[in-house]
């Protein structure tokens, strides 16, 4: 899962961070308005987690930005700001919770978990294609029960598969999601081509009812067979 960490403060900034990578999700930070302003703009998260008073302008704003280009779902307020008034306009601007600092930070995991689990998957820990089954809590593959060992980039890219299956997925897409700032240093997307080659490789040795389809020159669709 990509999250996008707007927070101004630099060592709390590191702190979560650093705790977010342990729990093995593509995170991208911005510290300023501007910036935070530009990268939602371009890129979509599945969780913002977003403070109120930024260097350059509010996060509300931010807040007001993503509501009307209806991508304000799974955004987390975190602020000094404790009033009831801040608590109530995130609330009507569209965000899911709001964390008062400090915090702890294995509160704010738990709240982003609870966040993707109720809005992208419905409750479910799971996402099904054919004999394909994804654990989300134990990060693990099964297809038709067998246990298939996933590296953490390739359990990344199924992940975002599933959640777009039977849809066109640009390699840059793809690699912006799952890699995420780290991409903008890669001379070319072929390290792509080599994780999906593993992926099939891995399906075909354990009969998956799926594949990727290969669009030439664009990217893939998961497809069943």
């Amino acid at each position: 899962m990509k999250v996008l960490l707007i927070e101004d403060e630099e060592d709390l900034r590191e702190i979560v961070k650093t705790s977010l990578i342990k729990e093995e999700y593509t995170v991208e930070t911005a510290c300023d308005y501007g910036t935070a302003l530009e990268k939602v703009s371009l890129y979509d998260y599945d969780c913002i987690l977003l403070d109120i008073m930024l260097p350059g302008g509010s996060g509300l704003q931010i807040l007001d930005l993503l509501k009307r280009e209806g991508k304000s779902e799974n955004v987390i307020i975190i602020s000094a700001k404790d009033s009831l008034d801040d608590k109530l306009r995130g609330l009507e601007l569209g965000a899911d919770d709001y964390l008062t600092k400090p915090f702890h930070i294995a509160e704010l995991n738990a709240r982003i978990k609870a966040v993707l689990r109720r809005k992208q998957r419905d409750g479910k820990n799971t996402l099904e294609m054919g004999n394909v089954i994804l654990d989300l809590s134990e990060r693990c593959l099964y297809i038709a029960t067998q246990l298939v060992p996933l590296n953490r980039k390739e359990f990344d890219i199924l992940n975002y598969f599933l959640l777009n299956k039977n849809r066109l997925v640009s390699k840059s897409a793809l690699a912006e999601h799952v890699w995420g700032d780290n991409t903008d240093q890669a001379d070319n997307l072929d390290f792509i081509y080599s994780q999906i080659k593993n992926l099939r490789k891995k399906f075909l040795g354990n009969h998956a009812d799926v594949d990727f389809e290969a669009v030439y020159g664009v990217g893939y669709k998961l497809v069943e067979k």
